[in-house]
């Protein structure tokens, strides 16, 4: 899509233009990009007129573990999308448990087992507010 924008671009920048390299996202005048202006001003003034939270372009990666792991993303998709090279980083620095999935997980295998266990024995033995059965 940005390379069929380029022609216009050429156009209009006329003499200005520069384009030595091939780069695919220039300035106006065809030179590559500086990474400063990339991350200053480029990602936030998208981010102000997409109308979110100006953060810094680093912390993108942050932002996005949250609903990832929400939504029930794999660990391993989730490594994949975040670009880590290792799992331990996705599972130890960004992918936090909420105080919800900590209350309701000792409920999930008796769930699985097709209601078996229905009167919440897992959870209620894990918290101490039922007795273990006899036997």
């Amino acid at each position: 899509m940005r390379r069929a924008q380029q022609p216009g671009d050429r156009k209009a920048a006329g003499e200005l233009w520069q384009d030595s390299h091939g780069p695919i996202f220039t300035t106006k005048s065809g030179t590559p990009i500086e990474p400063g202006n990339l991350t200053r001003r480029m990602f936030a003034l998208r981010t102000r007129r997409a109308g979110l939270r100006v953060i810094p372009l680093r912390n993108t990666r942050h932002a996005c573990s949250p609903p990832l792991v929400a939504l029930g993303v794999h660990p391993k998709v989730a490594q994949r999308i975040l670009r880590h090279s290792q799992i331990a980083m996705t599972m130890e620095v960004y992918a936090a448990a909420s105080d919800e999935e900590v209350r309701t997980a000792p409920g999930k295998p008796s769930d699985a087992m097709d209601g078996a266990g229905e009167d919440g024995r897992c959870t209620s033995l894990l918290y101490g507010t039922a007795k273990p059965p006899a036997g």
